[in-house]
């Protein structure tokens, strides 16, 4: 008879693999939760002593925002660095496109689809306050989905509820390229939603936040596709495939983090005059989000550094996976701290 089990060796292995998998698993758990607790929880830290007074529900629509965020950055990255993958010559065996699947079989399972799934939520969660003036819903009678229609802020808020939909729509699609129409939209109309027609200039303001966010998402949801094809990626000459790849996503992150620091420096200021920028870091409470917010990118550039060399100088490139995938922890708290910032009270332009 032919043994039925395996040998204990591999036993052990796949053993081994199950428990790694299992613990992955728990950790990205563990870390989605305390990254929830910046938006739950920030709004009163931060509120703390400022005689500012927070909206009602600040803490759930900050989550919101943060669960929107996130699931922007997911297919804007894998999308970004399919494109990346593709460029490479004999990236890995068997990388040609089967007929009619509409994605690469050497690149990971998409999250585009769960991604949109969660955006379409919270947007849509996020259009109800709206569809509130502004005010937590009590039930589903208080939701005036008609006045939707009559505001700027509520067609903003039926604009990306929609392009999420039809982002998980394009997701599924053969062609799921298709989605960066859908998403370009959900940017463009955060970066109005951000900056309301009685701000001063609120055009210039949409376009820093504009280019903002989208550096962000691709930067956030780019390394996180990233670190998934090189662990898909094995063998000898994928060792070589992907230090080429981490090299290409190296370069334009450069570029993304100087766009990041550039657009952020100059929101900051338009909000928060220079000679008041140090009281209203500590005294306000969009001042001290936006400081927890500064700290930690700060910390993401120390690790792309650090990344960074390793892939130059190390005997191993793909070390700098290290690095990387402890940035891709820190820019998730940076996006947790991104919703928080839009749930908060602007500063006033003393």
């Amino acid at each position: 008879m032919i043994p039925t089990r395996p040998p204990s060796g591999a036993a052990d292995a796949h053993g081994a693999v199950r428990r790694t998998g299992a613990g992955r698993t728990v950790a990205v758990l563990v870390l989605v939760a305390l990254a929830a607790l910046i938006p739950l929880l920030g709004p009163s830290v931060a509120l703390h002593g400022t005689g500012e007074a927070g909206a009602p529900g600040t803490g759930g629509i900050a989550l919101l925002r943060t669960v929107l965020f996130a699931a922007l950055c997911i297919p804007v990255g894998e999308l970004f660095v399919n494109r990346l993958a593709r460029t490479l010559p004999g990236a890995e065996p068997g990388t040609r496109p089967g007929p009619g699947t509409g994605q690469d079989p050497a690149l990971p399972r998409s999250w585009s689809p769960v991604a949109a799934a969660a955006g379409f939520v919270a947007a849509l969660g996020l259009a109800s306050v709206v569809a509130t003036g502004n005010l937590v819903p009590g039930d589903a009678a208080d939701v005036d989905v008609g006045g939707l229609y009559a505001s700027r802020d509520g067609k903003l808020a039926l604009l990306e509820v929609n392009a999420f939909l039809v982002t998980g729509l394009c997701a599924v699609s053969r062609r799921p390229v298709t989605q960066v129409w859908p998403l370009a939209a959900v940017i463009v109309a955060e970066a109005l939603r951000a900056h309301p027609t009685i701000e001063h200039s609120p055009l210039t303001g949409s376009g820093l936040t504009l280019v903002h966010l989208t550096s962000a998402a691709l930067w956030t949801g780019g390394l996180l596709h990233a670190l998934r094809v090189l662990r898909l990626w094995h063998g000898r000459r994928a060792t070589a495939a992907g230090a080429a790849l981490l090299g290409l996503y190296a370069r334009v992150a450069l570029v993304l983090l100087a766009a990041i620091t550039a657009t952020g420096v100059c929101s900051s200021l338009r909000r928060m005059p220079p000679e008041t920028i140090l009281e209203q870091l500590t005294g306000t409470a969009y001042g001290r989000a936006l400081f927890a917010k500064v700290l930690l990118v700060a910390v993401v550039a120390a690790l792309a550094v650090w990344a960074r060399r390793r892939l130059r100088r190390a005997a191993d490139p793909l070390t700098a996976c290290v690095p990387a995938r402890a940035e891709v922890v820190v820019l998730g708290l940076a996006v947790a701290a991104s919703g928080l910032l839009t749930a908060l009270p602007v500063p006033i332009r003393w």
